[in-house]
């Protein structure tokens, strides 16, 4: 079984793609829903380059990204079944299931925008954001800790951590609505 950690490598690789194109879409989203506000001619010139720009790093890379990712992790526990039985990675399977709900749903808010559906602010598209990096943390404590008890420190952290942005978010939203170019 040479090749587990070839697979195990190209599984990790595209995590971390699935994640760069989750991270990056919601930031996307906030400002094709800022540019649908603003007056014409910016608002097709901005909507248009916005909706290319999410169209390709969704169906590109995000989409890609997250099926070869599932696809390589099959197969790790395929070769490696023994997993299946330890804790931490019932939990893991958890949050991964958590985190293919989140690609979902954030594919539906893109077909939305791709069709000009502004149902959602550029604030509550800023909390989304946040969603992926609450998985990512909880899986990665359990991956290096493997353990299903020991990661609720790491959840512990995730929660502290949800608290700063939520504090950060308030701080920054007053910044802006003091200066609207910050």
């Amino acid at each position: 079984m040479e090749y587990y950690n070839y697979i195990k490598s190209l599984h990790l690789i595209f995590i971390v793609t699935w994640f760069a194109g989750l991270f990056y879409i919601p930031r996307l989203f906030v400002y094709q829903i800022e540019a649908f506000h603003k007056p014409s001619p910016d608002k097709e010139i901005l909507g248009k380059q916005l909706k290319l720009m999410a169209k390709r790093l969704w169906n590109i890379i995000a989409w890609p990204s997250a099926i070869l990712a599932t696809l390589f992790a099959v197969w790790l526990l395929i070769l490696n079944p023994i997993l299946l039985q330890m804790g931490w990675m019932q939990v893991k399977l958890g949050f991964v299931a958590l985190l293919i709900i989140y690609h979902l749903k954030t594919h539906h808010y893109y077909k939305q925008l791709q069709r000009d559906e502004v149902n959602k602010t550029s604030n509550f598209m800023r909390l989304w954001n946040e969603g992926a990096t609450f998985i990512l943390f909880a899986v990665v404590f359990l991956v290096i800790l493997k353990s299903a008890i020991n990661w609720i420190f790491g959840v512990i952290g995730i929660l502290v951590l949800g608290v700063l942005l939520m504090l950060g978010f308030k701080i920054y939203k007053n910044v802006r609505r003091n200066n609207p170019d910050a």
